[in-house]
């Protein structure tokens, strides 16, 4: 088997996708889906919680694109299950404001940064480089590929 093949079939994936990554990467590069939230963790504002939802978007969006067979990697799946894992807000988490929610921006940065290197690597690659670029290669380490 071609050594390459999980990394060809993850492009070819991400290649059968792409308009649908190419409209969540620009949703979730938003006024309302970025910026705000954003502002919200700052502002200790409840609205914070709301980048589960979001995070769980894309997420679902790296599931259909992962080649058959594969799983995330421990590393993200945990920063994934404590930053969308459905919390919600008490008016007790204001005492501990940043240990309760900023578990939810390093979750959504961690998603949007795998979303914007799969339309990145989608748009720019022929086929699975053997010299990985960074991006490329955290994909592949996404998907327990290396």
């Amino acid at each position: 088997m071609d050594p390459l093949h999980k990394d060809n079939e993850l492009l070819a994936n991400i290649k059968s996708h792409l308009p649908e990554l190419v409209a969540l990467l620009n949703e979730m590069n938003s006024h309302w889906f970025y910026e705000d939230p954003i502002y919200r963790f700052y502002h200790q504002s409840f609205k914070v919680y709301w980048l589960q939802d979001e995070t769980g978007k894309i997420v679902e969006a790296l599931k259909r694109i992962a080649p058959e067979g594969t799983t995330f990697c421990k590393e993200f799946e945990e920063i994934y299950q404590a930053g969308a894992s459905g919390k919600k807000f008490e008016m007790e988490h204001n005492r501990n404001w940043t240990a309760h929610t900023r578990v939810f921006v390093e979750a959504f940065f961690h998603a949007k940064f795998f979303l914007e290197m799969a339309v990145k690597y989608g748009q720019e690659l022929e086929k699975a480089p053997t010299s990985l670029p960074s991006g490329w290669a955290a994909l592949l380490c996404l998907y327990n590929l290396r």
